[in-house]
């Protein structure tokens, strides 16, 4: 091996190395985005498709419908978000209230946003409803999470089982159903109008490790012509 050759010996391992990391990282991320597109492809068509009977075990995010009588005396209120409203952006949180079904375990039910300050007149249905929501499993606190106030029935965890402790509500159901809906300007509670849908990021991850790749090599394909000039 001659001392020219030596000269790029470590430098060349190197970016050897650091290429196949690159590479490696944006075929990964090929992977995930095939992956990603088929999940929002699978809730594309899921939204798509008529709601089902709510059955005695629902699968996490299925678009399901189930006839009931709300408990409005026992309501709660889930996280807090901020909207852009007519009157400008607006602090609200998400209504939750048990929803009594015959023969069944009792369902809470987020029926949409509402501004926290009161203002808007919400709609109550009394009697027998048919709700169509998708389902959502519990949510577990995590370190980071705001602490829940179960005297105030102020809620930032969504889990069926405290909540229902707070409310009064024995046993309910392990999962919450989210209202689905067109909301209406000025109405409230504001329903989900979609299935919920992860980010899908992917193809510009895809692009910024394979450019990367490309920019090392291009780099150092630079520098190899130049030192072996000198």
């Amino acid at each position: 091996m001659t001392p020219a050759s030596r000269r790029f010996l470590v430098p060349g391992l190197s970016t050897l190395v650091m290429m196949v990391v690159l590479v490696g990282l944006g075929t990964w991320q090929v992977y995930r985005l095939r992956w990603k597109e088929r999940i929002l492809t699978q809730i594309a068509t899921a939204e798509a498709a008529p709601p089902v009977p709510l059955g005695p075990d629902p699968a996490p995010y299925r678009k399901v419908m189930v006839t009931g009588r709300f408990l409005f005396d026992r309501v709660a209120q889930f996280g807090a978000e901020v909207r852009d409203t007519n009157k400008g952006p607006i602090m609200g949180f998400y209504q939750i209230v048990p929803l009594e079904c015959d023969g069944a375990s009792t369902i809470l039910v987020n029926r949409g946003w509402i501004p926290q300050k009161g203002e808007a007149a919400v709609d109550d249905p009394t009697g027998i409803v048919t709700v169509t929501a998708y389902v959502r499993p519990a949510d577990a606190a995590r370190w980071f999470s705001a602490a829940n106030d179960q005297p105030a029935r102020l809620f930032y965890t969504l889990d069926p089982a405290a909540i229902g402790i707070a409310v009064g509500i024995a046993d309910p159901a392990p999962f919450t159903l989210v209202a689905l809906g067109t909301p209406t300007a000025g109405a409230y509670p504001s329903p989900a109008e979609h299935l919920p849908r992860p980010p899908n990021n992917h193809l510009s991850y895809v692009i910024t490790w394979y450019g990367l790749a490309v920019s090392l090599a291009v780099i150092f394909g630079i520098w190899v012509r130049k030192g072996s000039r000198s």
